[in-house]
């Protein structure tokens, strides 16, 4: 695998807009940060507000000209969300029509009719798997926790047994498998191949679930042995659906678009042809794009017009979709302007300057990084974009396995010992009805292992393809 080395700065962004010397740049890098933290912990400022104000205090303490750091800013977030906003929005749509069809029910009580005591934590992770493709990690939990509390108590199961599985499940995909929008801006920044990056997160995300989640909750359980909040146990609702879409219709709707883009993948390495007219088509019918809008398309016939929905209530589907991600397309592009702004000020020079005689695998110091972005502001979306842009230049003589490689380390890097700055904390700790101390030895150290295992993986993977 490639290591730092002096020829790597030649594949760094032009010239910085600042001439700060190393330390004047550590100390900027270590004042935003901590300007972000503080902003979101202490003072409840929203995400993108705080990585706003972090990224101008940044490029002031480095000496950067403000007119200068606004550009960068700017020009950071404005490339961030034309390259990830419309994949964004078309995976929110999918979401919601998976949730209101009831196409997500009918995933969870088919495999739940089949799977039995011992195989339940197995069945969670596979639920939370198929259910995590298309949706975001906080909506998965919304959707996901009724069914872990609901399980948890009718089974007479440890939630913890129950519960990290699924956590498992879904964090992985967040971290590992495009088209989450982390992986998406990862692969964005660093150049990768989509298709290979998506086969080897899959190949990578596969037994790190299977570690994290069922074999892990086994300890879990032991340190936090609670119940299921009964106040959180929901209610089977008086009215369901007339109907709704049949299991495997439902399961071959949410992989249409990961079909779709392995399928290029695959193509390109058959083939391997620019000219080929096969491999044309791939490339236009695989581009993460149009396997989304494909998967949205048929959709809403196989998920809204199975489940009775007229025109009209898909028409509010898709509109009712849209608005939660408002936000989150703000704090993914203010995430790419913070990252701009430290490409531009020279700290990835300076990183690669001071790190150049350690002798450290790249795909090792790409996840130190995010770890390292992740401990301080919480959000594996903000470390995994900053991350991506700083270690980018390190991809310029990588293959394309390798380019793929390193993105995987950057998102493995983004999940690391999540704590009380991550939104994702809260949310578990609250749904599950745990101490602080209670979701610490068991979210908290999920996320380590799932970082930990993944990375551990990652590296085998680089020294055998």
């Amino acid at each position: 695998m490639s290591t730092l080395s002096v020829e790597m700065l030649a594949a760094a962004p032009a010239g910085p807009i600042t001439s700060a010397g190393h330390g004047q740049l550590g100390i900027a890098v270590l004042v935003g940060i901590a300007v972000i933290v503080l902003l979101i912990t202490r003072l409840k400022l929203h995400a993108f507000l705080a990585l706003t104000i972090g990224s101008l205090v940044l490029g002031a303490v480095a000496g950067a000209p403000l007119d200068k750091g606004i550009a960068s800013f700017t020009t950071g977030l404005g490339s961030t969300v034309a390259g990830v906003g419309v994949l964004i929005a078309l995976g929110s749509i999918l979401g919601k029509l998976l949730a209101d069809s009831g196409g997500a029910d009918q995933i969870v009580d088919t495999i739940l009719a089949k799977a039995g005591t011992r195989s339940m934590p197995w069945a969670m992770v596979l639920i939370a798997g198929i259910i995590g493709l298309p949706l975001f990690f906080e909506v998965g939990i919304v959707l996901l926790i009724p069914v872990v509390l609901l399980v948890a108590k009718r089974g007479n199961h440890s939630l913890m047994r129950i519960g990290i599985p699924a956590l498992a499940g879904l964090s992985v995909m967040h971290g590992l498998v495009p088209p989450h929008p982390g992986p998406l801006a990862a692969i964005d920044a660093i150049h990768a191949n989509l298709g290979v990056t998506l086969a080897l997160g899959v190949l990578v995300a596969v037994p790190t679930a299977v570690i994290a989640g069922p074999l892990f909750s086994r300890l879990a359980a032991r340190w936090v042995d609670i119940a299921p909040p009964e106040k959180l146990i929901p209610q089977r609702p008086s009215e369901e659906l007339e109907r709704r879409p049949s299991f495997a219709v439902t399961v071959g709707t949410v992989l249409l678009p990961v079909v779709l883009m392995l399928a290029k993948a695959l193509v390109d390495v058959v083939v391997d042809d620019p000219k080929n007219h096969v491999q044309r088509v791939a490339d236009v019918v695989g581009s993460p794009l149009i396997a989304l809008l494909a998967a949205v398309l048929v959709g809403l016939v196989t998920l809204g017009r199975a489940a009775g929905f007229g025109r009209d209530r898909l028409a509010t589907t898709v509109e009712k979709s849209l608005v939660p991600i408002a936000g989150i397309l703000l704090i993914v592009g203010a995430g790419g302007g913070f990252k701009q702004t430290l490409i531009d000020v020279g700290v990835g020079r300076m990183i690669m300057d001071i790190s150049e005689d350690w002798s450290v695998s790249a795909l090792l110091l790409a996840w130190l990084i995010a770890v390292g972005i992740r401990l301080a502001t919480g959000s594996a979306t903000v470390a995994t974009i900053s991350a991506a842009g700083l270690v980018a230049p390190l991809a310029a003589d990588m293959s394309t396995t390798h380019s793929a490689l390193l993105v995987l380390a950057v998102g493995a890097g983004s999940l690391f010992f999540s704590h009380v700055n991550d939104a994702g904390f809260w949310m578990v700790k609250e749904y599950f009805g745990m101490s602080v101390g209670q979701t610490v030895k068991t979210w908290s150290l999920m996320e380590t292992v799932i970082s930990v295992v993944s990375l551990g993986f990652v590296m085998l993977l680089s020294l055998v393809l």
